[in-house]
């Protein structure tokens, strides 16, 4: 979710993928300006989290209150409903506001399911991104400086820089990345860099952000520097099972004394589910729009849906549904224990069937979740997703978890896995097919 630039670009960016109409099967990364066809990322009225906040604060509905050491920070996350237990520490200079951030003075993070806010000590901004149901994530920043109407001001272009890149497959999402940080908190670009999500070894996450928890045996990246610009080198043991950041940072500057693993790593996964989520969402929108004016240009029906039309959403929608499951998700070898009360507040908010059981159930010993399937599937993005991809992930989704397809990427889910994760979604989740429940 952070820049992968050292030259002042914002934290939450996506970088523009430009093109004209091509030949029907040209993946969506290669050939889609994000104001052309359907579209129109830019002259869109937004409909995301912040957007409408920041409506309730136009008619008045809503006052930020602003306070001297935090600005509107703490009323910023109360409107948008955000846990102050969320809360991320990132040192390494990679927000348009890197003059404040260095190890001594982490820059913070907090996010839900839809919504993420930056925050810098002594900052001129807040930044925050929310998820746009169609077009995904929309960028913003908040000046702190006490006034009657704060203003959210969406940003169209710069942030647009970075992450609409190959990283966030073309389209506006966000990155998680892990660099190694010198002293200073500048990563050695040249040493490489780790975009990380559920699905990569814990030794190549975190560079470049402190880590509050337990995790036994197992090593990351974060809590250190590395001093040796020619042969960057972090020591993971010096940064292993931390429990107190208070001779690495600043902690009296943030909301709390915390940097959750657990926090952490449900981030990672949510980055990137918001990215599958929008690809399929675009890619679907994109091929039906060209393939209405193929059926134009050959004079064929209106509602004819080309066999490469057909493919291209089939691919989209697999791609989501394999990470929705954690096909690939990296194992656990030790317990994940973090220090906030992060973990109890994310399990509180879950759907529950009728045994008690939710998505957001936390596992922490062999995986991220109890249960593997993403508690995404019940956010406004997967639910306002184009009828075509929902119709192909329920009924592969179905297969899956019946027995009716073991094949592939989802042989390793176990019996027990499948018949859980049937029965929650059967009993919680809005918009199922009927066959769900009839069998059939």
């Amino acid at each position: 979710m952070r820049s992968d630039h050292a030259t002042g670009r914002p934290l939450f960016a996506g970088a523009v993928a430009i093109g004209v109409l091509l030949a029907a099967g040209t993946p969506i990364a290669a050939q889609v300006n994000l104001d052309w066809g359907p579209i129109k990322y830019s002259s869109c009225t937004p409909n995301d989290p912040v957007s409408k906040l920041q409506k309730r604060i136009d008619t008045g509905i809503l006052k930020l209150q602003f306070d001297e050491k935090h600005g509107y920070l703490r009323s910023v996350l109360s409107a948008l409903d955000i846990s102050e237990s969320s809360q991320m520490l990132v040192f390494s200079k990679t927000s348009h506001q890197l003059h404040r951030i260095s190890p001594w003075s982490a820059r913070a993070l907090y996010f839900n399911d839809h919504t993420y806010v930056g925050w810098v000590d002594n900052g001129d901004v807040i930044e925050a991104s929310s998820m746009d149901p169609e077009r995904g994530a929309m960028f913003f920043t908040l000046r702190q400086e006490k006034t009657a109407r704060p203003k959210f001001v969406r940003d169209k272009g710069q942030c647009l820089s970075c992450h609409a890149s190959a990283h966030t497959q073309g389209v506006p999402g966000y990155i998680v990345r892990s660099v190694y940080p010198s002293p200073s908190g500048q990563p050695h670009y040249g040493a490489g860099t780790f975009n990380t999500d559920h699905s990569s070894p814990l030794r190549e996450r975190w560079g470049g952000w402190y880590v509050t928890g337990t995790h036994g045996k197992q090593r990351h990246m974060g809590n250190e520097v590395a001093t040796d610009r020619d042969n960057p080198k972090l020591d993971v043991e010096s940064g292993a099972n931390v429990t107190d950041l208070s001779k690495r940072t600043r902690t009296q500057s943030h909301l709390t004394k915390h940097s959750d693993i657990v926090a952490l790593m449900v981030l990672e996964h949510q980055a990137a589910m918001h990215n599958f989520i929008t690809y399929a969402s675009y890619e679907t929108r994109v091929s039906l729009f060209q393939c209405a004016e193929m059926n134009r240009v050959f004079e064929r029906p209106a509602d004819h849906v080309s066999d490469s039309t057909k493919r291209r959403i089939r691919r989209a929608s697999d791609k989501l549904l394999k990470y929705l499951l954690f096909s690939d998700e990296e194992p656990l070898s030790d317990r994940i224990q973090g220090t906030s009360s992060f973990a109890k507040e994310f399990s509180a908010r879950g759907l529950r069937d009728r045994k008690g059981r939710s998505l957001r159930d936390f596992d922490l010993e062999r995986r991220l979740f109890k249960y593997p399937c993403s508690y995404l599937i019940n956010s406004d993005a997967f639910r306002l997703l184009p009828a075509q991809v929902k119709d192909h992930v329920y009924k592969r989704l179905w297969e899956i978890l019946t027995g009716r397809d073991d094949s592939g990427d989802f042989a390793l889910l176990s019996r027990a896995d499948r018949e859980a994760i049937l029965a929650i979604l059967t009993d919680t989740h809005e918009g199922l097919p009927g066959y769900w429940k009839s069998g059939k």
